[in-house]
């Protein structure tokens, strides 16, 4: 009995000593509070803070892992808690940042031929429920496959990206003051294609192989400084250079899908002769 008690108090005073990480925690909330904070902006009709909102989480969420493993403070815990922030930053206020913005409109619209008169009404709330459902299933099989996929691409695309598409067009509209009731089809479509996009077996570059102490070859050094000045030049257009920049990535896993089927094809047979 006095054996099992000081094993009990072994462990406890063990994990009592782990505690919480705060460094990487501490960027993953920010995370979690500027999506939350784009859902409150949303709300209040404040639809360019909210898209804002979501591209600071997607900022925010790029560092925390990267901290982590700098200073070594990689933890289950901050998985766990990093998983939840990307759910509400990336799957449920893109969802309804696009859903108050454009998407519930199509609730006073009339009737769509072929659709009748219910579904019609509901394509707005159907679309940001489908985005949402597979922001989730898409987090729930990146954190199921993690150790037995390909570290260089994403399978599907990734939710931050499909969060910075649908933020990205409110963001561009914005810019020219076009209200999202005038382009609810194209925010319904892209909700619905970055959606089903994240969990298509689709995939996409991950930048994971990238390694900054390795040299580069000149050429990459030209077009990293050209990268610069083009971005210092249009700097004026940076809603749209955003919005295209993952329209582009988006499109990226579609590409690569094509390549890969062209590539596996067998060469045409040589006509016969005679």
């Amino acid at each position: 009995m006095a054996e099992f008690k000081e094993h009990k108090q072994f462990i406890k005073s063990r994990f009592a000593r782990r505690g919480i990480y705060w460094l990487p925690n501490m960027f993953t909330l920010a995370a979690l509070f500027a999506g939350f904070y784009a859902v409150v902006q949303a709300v209040s009709g404040r639809f360019e803070l909210a898209a804002i909102a979501i591209f600071v989480a997607l900022v925010l969420d790029g560092l925390d892992g990267r901290i982590a493993r700098l200073t070594r403070t990689q933890s289950d815990f901050g998985a766990e808690l990093d998983s939840l922030s990307d759910m509400v930053s990336f799957g449920v206020a893109p969802a309804l940042v696009v859903y108050v913005w454009a998407l519930k409109d199509f609730a006073a619209m009339k009737t769509v031929p072929m659709l009748g008169p219910w579904l019609s009404t509901k394509l707005g709330w159907i679309a940001a429920f489908v985005y949402c459902a597979c922001a989730a299933l898409r987090l729930a099989r990146f954190n199921t496959n993690i150790d037995v996929v390909d570290k260089r691409f994403f399978q599907g695309l990734p939710s931050p990206a499909a969060a910075a598409l649908v933020a990205g067009l409110v963001l561009a509209m914005s810019e020219y003051q076009v209200r999202g009731a005038d382009v609810k089809w194209l925010a319904w479509g892209l909700t619905l294609v970055a959606g089903l996009t994240m969990v298509s077996n689709l995939r996409f570059y991950s930048g994971k192989d990238i390694n900054l102490r390795k040299s580069v070859p000149f050429s990459a050094v030209v077009a990293i400084a050209l990268g610069f000045v083009l971005l210092i030049s249009f700097a004026g257009t940076l809603p749209e250079m955003l919005f295209a920049l993952f329209m582009v990535y988006g499109l990226s896993g579609y590409a690569m899908w094509v390549y890969d089927k062209f590539r596996r094809q067998p060469p045409p047979e040589p006509p016969a002769s005679g």
